[in-house]
């Protein structure tokens, strides 16, 4: 697919997100870290607005003053911004007028690659596309957290899930490690924090054949791995004690004890066979301490991601089928024992754009791999996926790995 198709694609994809939601979902914000559906439509035609229009156009006017400062996230370089915690609070600009300045936006694009095409006009296209990319993937995990909120516990998507099948037994699959090389191979895109590509030591270990399911974190929270400290990081014992923590956050049970799991198909019975999701570090690491395994670092993940073929789930994590090496892809996202730091050699771009990654490498940790709602063809090996160690609002599991 060509740029300008894929571009198309893209956008055309993001107002399909929207489509199930009404104007009062798309402006809603249900905690400071999510970002209402709306102002995710609105940001990512900032993007192509601002790092494109604005340099490229000639006699550039933007489509409102205002949304200069309204719709930027991070990005210091290009100045104000409206808070992250109030995006919540715009009720002016209506849907009506975010799908105006999408498409606004989308036709002068069209006429800029049409009047002016350029290799730096494609490198810029190309990083916008990926930038909504990841912004589709947090429109779904935004409106999820949004829609727990109500005891309506309204679906997102109505159609059903079905069961997934008996999940196979999990097997250590060994690696014997060595002198690898880690990063990007440069063929097709990348982000920055994936650079340079650099040789790194990996020694022998062994990754569990699949993600832990439902079930086998549902054993752990019987044999009260929520109350037992010394399973836990001292930082997550007292994030659990003080959040008063049982269970990952879409579970619940019903009136008869059963346990349920919100998902976007709106609440389902816990699926035994699913792998658990939405799970901070903090309770990953618990568990693995009491499974009698770890977690991975990074580069044995990537180590051993290079041999599996990538995976596309549905709106929700699938249960686990064959033999080898499975759900690397396409189902959770995988936290690694890995902080989330610069490689050796890594060089932040100049100006704005530099504030993509860099600024980041901080207080977080890395996830490998790529969730159900990972758009299809957004992931890779190489990516490098970066929250708190509290994070569970994204679909985030759980790979164990030994020695």
């Amino acid at each position: 697919m060509d740029l300008r198709n894929r571009y198309a694609a893209v956008r055309k994809h993001t107002l399909a997100l929207a489509e199930p939601l009404s104007d009062e979902d798309c402006g809603a914000q249900s905690m400071p870290d999510a970002s209402p559906i709306k102002w995710h439509m609105a940001h990512t035609t900032w993007f192509f607005e601002t790092f494109i229009l604005e340099r490229m156009e000639r006699d550039f006017a933007p489509f409102h003053p205002a949304f200069r400062i309204l719709f930027n996230s991070y990005y210091n370089g290009i100045g104000e911004k409206h808070p992250r915690p109030q995006r919540g609070l715009l009720t002016r600009p209506g849907m009506a007028q975010v799908r105006a300045y999408r498409a606004d936006v989308d036709a002068r694009i069209a006429r800029l690659l049409e009047t002016s095409p350029s290799a730096e006009l494609d490198m810029l296209l190309t990083l916008g596309i990926q930038h909504e990319q990841q912004h589709q993937e947090l429109m779904l995990t935004d409106v999820k957290h949004l829609l727990a909120q109500s005891l309506l516990r309204p679906a997102y998507m109505e159609l059903p899930l079905a069961p997934a099948g008996m999940a196979p037994p999990l097997a250590w699959l060994p690696f014997e490690g060595g002198l690898t090389e880690i990063g990007h191979d440069g063929q097709g895109f990348s982000f920055d924090n994936e650079l340079p590509r650099h040789k790194q030591y990996v020694a022998p270990f062994a990754l569990a054949s699949r993600l832990v399911t439902n079930g086998e974190y549902l054993d752990f929270i019987n044999a009260g791995g929520y109350f037992n400290a010394a399973l836990w990081l001292a930082e997550g014992w007292d994030w659990v004690r003080t959040q008063n923590l049982k269970a990952p956050i879409y579970w619940f049970q019903d009136e008869k004890g059963a346990w349920q799991e919100f998902t976007l198909h709106g609440s389902q019975p816990l699926d035994l066979n699913r792998p658990v999701t939405h799970v901070s570090l903090f309770e990953a690491d618990a568990y693995a301490h009491w499974a009698g395994a770890r977690l991975p670092t990074e580069f044995e993940w990537e180590y051993a991601a290079a041999q599996e073929a990538v995976e596309t789930g549905s709106l929700h994590p699938a249960g686990a089928t064959g033999d080898g090496l499975r759900q690397m892809h396409g189902h959770c996202w995988q936290w690694t024992s890995s902080s989330y730091a610069a490689y050796p050699g890594f060089a932040a771009a100049e100006g704005a754009l530099g504030e993509y990654n860099g600024k980041f490498m901080l207080n977080q940790y890395v996830l490998r791999g790529s969730s159900c709602a990972t758009p299809e063809g957004h992931a890779r090996a190489s990516y490098r996926n970066f929250f708190p160690a509290g994070a569970r609002w994204q679909f985030t599991g759980i790979r164990l790995a030994q020695r």
